[in-house]
């Protein structure tokens, strides 16, 4: 029978004296110990506790006397300690390998156990972490943990205070606990993956829903204050004509009949500018391409090249990248201190790119990338980020002080 998984001896209880230990656990032992870890296994916590209780569990059934468990960050190419049996539990998201670097990083990259009964300290691999205190351990294995097909998950390290020797049946036990708790740690490491995405999903729609009506107050705004005030007045001004007809009053007539045509021009270009912001009558009229050279050759403050494939896109995907260009020659302009330009579109392998480019001073997209959300707005970057999101696609820029900007935009073209 082993010891039930809830109690923990004392560090002292693990040692069996001196020389070395045979085996980890006896063959009951290794059963019961599967056992609880296809118990633990099942009950799906999420990465933090879940790989604490592998690690207690592993010292408690293997008399060890630490374990770590560092699993695969989301880049794949460090370890992050994500369990610990106490007091090194302390140190748990704050321990980082690079692949190939210590011990843990080496059996991450080759995919390979190593087993030190002692002389780590010489072992060229080997890499001292103060927090963890390697020094007061004489004996360490190191295990990957992989799931099929050959996905490695992370690296299960436990370590003994005296000498150990671990035999291939010890490794090839501890290998099947790696296989069998990488699985569930995987899937807990996808779950919180996807969990955050739909925190950042729901972020987003609410800033698309927050940008539609701020732009929905902005067009009842203009409506209000600019076609509704043009047709008051305009009714003003028939009115007046009316009367001056009944008072015989001809020069009078022409002069209000004369106002009141200005105001109906007025209004129909208000009218019309309201319009375009829902959709630019140009994509009716000339297709993407053919809004996009207009676009171009409608920003005389610079010279703007355009190399434009002729191909139509879903509705809105067009209006999203209308939109982007039309924002970036707007920063150009008004930001990039540019004296050319050039506006590229062309669909390829079920991609569509559009990518304008500028010769202007530049900036650093770093500090872009760390400002808060209202200071990019300032540049219209936010929104060209979200206008491309909101049609499946990515956007990039590319810029550097002195150097110029590229802003690329790919989306699926169909």
């Amino acid at each position: 029978m082993t010891r039930p998984t809830g109690q923990r001896l004392p560090m002292a209880q693990h040692r069996h004296g001196p020389g070395l230990v045979r085996g980890l656990v006896d063959r009951d032992g290794e059963v019961a110990l599967l056992l609880d870890v296809i118990h633990l296994t099942a009950t799906g916590p999420e990465v933090e506790p879940l790989a604490a209780e592998v690690a207690r569990l592993i010292t408690d059934a293997t008399a060890t006397d630490v374990c770590f468990v560092h699993l695969l960050d989301d880049t794949e190419n460090s370890l992050t300690l994500a369990g610990a049996t106490p007091p090194f539990d302390q140190q748990v998201g704050r321990v980082h390998l690079p692949l190939g670097h210590g011990v843990s990083g080496w059996v991450a990259k080759h995919r390979t156990p190593v087993v030190l009964p002692d002389g780590k300290a010489s072992d060229p691999r080997y890499v001292p972490i103060p927090g963890l205190r390697g020094a007061d351990f004489i004996s360490m294995a190191s295990i990957p943990m992989e799931i099929d097909p050959g996905g490695l998950v992370g690296v299960l390290n436990v370590h003994t205070v005296q000498r150990r020797e671990f035999t291939s049946r010890d490794i090839e036990l501890l290998r099947v606990i790696g296989r069998l708790v990488a699985g569930a740690l995987n899937q807990a490491r996808l779950h919180r993956r996807l969990a955050a995405r739909e925190r950042m999903h729901e972020q987003f729609v609410e800033r698309v829903i927050a940008t539609q009506e701020a732009e929905h107050r902005r067009m009842a705004g203009d409506i209000h204050d600019g076609i509704s005030q043009r047709l008051i007045s305009l009714s003003y001004h028939l009115d007046a004509a009316s009367h001056a007809v009944g008072s015989g009053e001809p020069a009078e007539v022409a002069a209000q009949l004369t106002r009141a045509r200005d105001l109906l021009g007025f209004a129909l270009d208000e009218a019309r500018s309201a319009i375009g912001g829902l959709r630019p009558p140009v994509l009716d009229d000339l297709g993407l391409a053919g809004g996009l050279a207009s676009l171009a050759h409608s920003t005389p403050q610079i010279e703007t090249e355009v190399e434009l494939a002729e191909h139509r896109l879903p509705e809105h995907v067009e209006i999203a990248l209308y939109r982007i260009a039309q924002e970036c020659l707007q920063n150009i302009v008004k930001h990039a201190r540019a004296s050319s330009a050039t506006v590229r579109f062309d669909v390829e392998g079920g991609h569509a790119r559009l990518e304008v480019t500028d010769d202007g001073i530049g900036f650093d997209t770093s500090a872009t990338a760390d400002s808060d959300p209202a200071e990019v707005r300032g540049y219209g970057l936010h929104s060209m980020v979200e206008r491309a999101e909101l049609v499946g696609g990515r956007l990039q820029i590319t810029s550097q002080p002195g150097g110029g900007t590229t802003v690329t935009v790919e989306v699926p073209s169909r």
